[in-house]
């Protein structure tokens, strides 16, 4: 990592201008809460906190749930994104910043996103939210736009918070977080009490931004980073001409959240330790390898996305497995991205020399990879070469650029090039052939800048799609059908066509396709575990849920399956992980005092739920419309997909549609397929919104939103203009 000498230490220092400062009460968490919020104005200058209401508690918990109320207080259904009231959101919940139970060191970001035009949001590692919450707020929203850059620093030790000028600091991620740390640590070891919140040039070009949460690898003597990765985060902070957010405390213990029954934390945390320690070697090595162990087995099952989603394996994919990456990232290492987590899910490669690019030479730490950076710009752009993959990792965080949708746009782009809607001129000379490593990454580079196609493709793919067909002539059908978007924001890496329940757990996504709400297809496809619409429809009700409440609170979702007791099939439910439902249970109640059980965890995020859907709604989207995907995410699109898979698909045509495929051409059936598999999700779609509680056209109903206690006068006058 590059790092500045004292003299540049004093350049950047000299350079900060105070536009203005705040002073306020220090004072400890009470039972995981602080009860006040952190407001920034970056245009006005104005610093003020905010009170957290005890009906903001129980309708909205924490989390996710704060930062889309606080968003919801600050915009109209006319705000755009770049508009000075969206904000940046980022809120912990009560749960997170205990050093007691593995994986609870998330924020989650919330904002109005650039690339969908409704509410993002992501969530985070790092220990940015965690030294946050303890240094006194249990969100912060940040609105406005400054002339120039501008940083942000709350300094928890001394309960001030300041916005100055920083003229001089370098922009991109990995140079830039380890410049705060020089600024504002006071000695070596008081670096890992300093992190940040930084984007870096590509955000500046690109709308599919995101942002890097820093913390300290003391054993490495870097910084790590940790992404909130979808949306266009990144985008919004350098729009505001934000180029840091920078929290600085240094007095975190077991305590820090002052639970109301540490005794029940820790032995909840002891249970799921031993756990770990002894059951993850043999279940899905995370603490080997983290995530990126899923290559072999979504190859094996014919689900890694390869060549834009056409295919679901390909003969080279062992060049991405998880024993090539295992190969490059340093092992012996606590890797948590926050204290207390055995997980220790972090990767990190040290050392590795970049081919590539203005650090081309530079022997740098890279974090990761995960599986779907691995899938998203390996496989599915036909690139199966481990190096490569680490290299535009490493180039996707510090330009802050988001890997899943740099990946996926790559590959609608390549399926283009191969189609002849793109080529050397339209490209500005870059051929964009799959597995074409060097294209690919000039295009990331050209990105970053802001040069020739990489504006381009900066757009994402809902963008292009209109580009392609207005300035190439491109058939907007064809366009439409390969364009792997939702709602505008790029899919994330899975191949979902025969996996209904996956169709809908993508493409009903609240914030567009990402895999946080639902990863069914195991069930659905493997273990045929929901058969019927309504078993499908329980599926997307429940799971959608569940994993929103990790969000309310300040977790990670990987404690809670990709570690399973050890007698875990044999219990009624095993897809829940009942054991691991229950130490939520017991957590919450152990930090809170209150006294929930596990229903009361589903009635949690079903508040926010809806409230964030009534809000995509107020946003003017929201429909049933918006939760269609592209055909190619559900079946088939062309003569060669078809055929790669004949054997399995004239079976289905026979079996389940009723068309018999003797003598038929290839075209012909793909039309029949098509036919049924769209209509089966048309039925799915009834059967998710009836279950949710919602009309045909996707709008909660009065009822609904009554029964969850959320039917304030402003959300009602959202919905009832669309209700029968």
């Amino acid at each position: 990592m590059t790092s500045t000498g004292p003299s540049d230490k004093d350049t950047l220092l000299a350079g900060h201008k105070q536009l203005a400062e705040f002073s306020y009460e220090k004072r400890p968490v009470i039972k995981g809460y602080n009860n006040r919020t952190l407001y920034v104005n970056v245009g006005s200058c104005r610093i003020v906190e905010k009170p957290v209401s005890e009906d903001m508690k129980a309708k909205f918990t924490g989390g996710k749930g704060f930062g889309l109320k606080l968003l919801w207080d600050a915009v109209t259904p006319q705000t755009q994104w770049n508009d000075p009231e969206n904000e940046i959101n980022i809120a912990m919940g009560p749960i997170c910043g205990n050093t007691n139970y593995p994986g609870s060191g998330k924020s989650l970001v919330v904002s109005i996103s650039p690339m969908t035009g409704i509410p993002i949001d992501s969530n985070v590692g790092g220990y940015f939210g965690p030294y946050l919450k303890f240094a006194g707020f249990d969100a912060i929203e940040v609105q406005g736009k400054a002339e120039r850059d501008v940083m942000v620093f709350i300094d928890g030790d001394k309960g001030h918070v300041s916005i100055f000028e920083a003229p001089n600091e370098e922009v991109d991620s990995h140079v830039l977080a380890e410049q705060i740390m020089d600024m504002f640590a006071r000695d070596e070891k008081d670096r890992k009490n300093v992190c940040s919140v930084t984007a870096g040039k590509g955000s500046e070009h690109a709308y599919l931004g995101c942002l890097n949460f820093s913390f300290y690898d003391e054993r490495r003597k870097v910084a790590r980073l940790k992404q909130a990765g979808r949306g266009g985060l990144g985008t919004i902070l350098r729009d505001k001409k934000i180029k840091a957010l920078v929290v600085r405390y240094s007095s975190l213990n077991a305590m820090s959240n002052n639970p109301a029954d540490l005794a029940t934390l820790q032995e909840a945390g002891l249970r799921l330790h031993r756990e770990i320690i002894t059951l993850d070697d043999q279940q899905c090595r995370m603490r080997e390898i983290g995530t990126a162990h899923l290559t072999e087995i979504m190859d094996q099952y014919d689900l890694l996305p390869t060549h834009n989603f056409k295919f679901g394996s390909h003969p080279d994919s062992a060049g991405l497995n998880s024993h090539a990456f295992s190969a490059m990232v340093t092992h012996g290492l606590p890797d948590g991205c926050w204290y207390g987590c055995t997980m220790a899910c972090a990767k990190a490669a040290d050392g590795v020399e970049l081919k590539s690019g203005p650090y081309k030479g530079h022997k740098v730490t890279i974090d990761g990879p995960e599986y779907e950076t691995v899938a998203g710009c390996g496989s599915n752009i036909g690139v199966f070469n481990a190096a490569t993959v680490m290299e535009i990792n490493f180039y996707c965080d510090t330009y802050g650029l988001d890997t899943i949708s740099f990946g996926t746009l790559t590959a609608f782009v390549m399926e283009c090039w191969e189609k002849g809607i793109l080529n050397a001129e339209r490209t500005g000379g870059l051929e964009l052939t799959w597995g074409n490593e060097t294209a690919v990454l000039e295009m990331l580079h050209r990105i970053a800048r802001g040069e020739g196609f990489g504006l381009v493709a900066g757009l994402g793919i809902r963008r292009m799609k209109k580009h392609f067909a207005e300035e190439f002539g491109a058939d907007p059908k064809l366009l439409q059908d390969i364009g792997c978007e939702c709602k505008g924001l790029e899919y994330s890496q899975y191949v979902s066509k025969e996996s209904l329940a996956q169709q809908g757990g993508y493409s009903m996504a609240l914030k567009g396709p990402q895999h946080d709400e639902a990863w069914l297809i195991f069930m659905d496809m493997v273990n045929n575990h929901i058969p019927t619409f309504e078993d499908k429809a329980e599926a997307l009700y429940y799971f959608p849920l569940f994993r929103t409440w990790f969000g309310l609170q300040g977790l990670c979702k990987l404690p809670w399956n990709d570690v399973e007791p050890a007698n875990n099939a044999e219990t009624d439910e095993p897809a829940k992980v009942p054991e691991h439902v229950q130490n939520y249970v017991d957590i919450y109640n152990a930090v809170t005092g209150n006294n929930i059980d596990k229903a009361e965890i589903i009635k949690q995020s079903e508040r926010v739920y809806n409230f964030q859907k009534v809000f995509c709604i107020r946003m003017g989207k929201g429909h049933r419309l918006g939760d269609w995907p592209p055909y190619r995410m559900m079946g088939p699109v062309t003569v060669e997909e078809y055929e790669s898979r004949a054997e399995r698909y004239d079976t289905q045509l026979k079996d389940l549609v009723g068309f018999d495929p003797t003598g038929k051409g290839t075209f012909e059936k793909l039309q029949a397929l098509r036919v049924y598999r769209e209509n089966r999700y048309d039925m799915l779609l009834d059967a998710v919104y009836k279950r949710k509680g919602w009309t045909k056209e996707g709008v909660p109903t009065v009822e609904t939103l009554h029964g969850l206690g959320i039917d304030y006068p402003e959300v009602l006058e959202v919905v009832r203009p669309l209700l029968p």
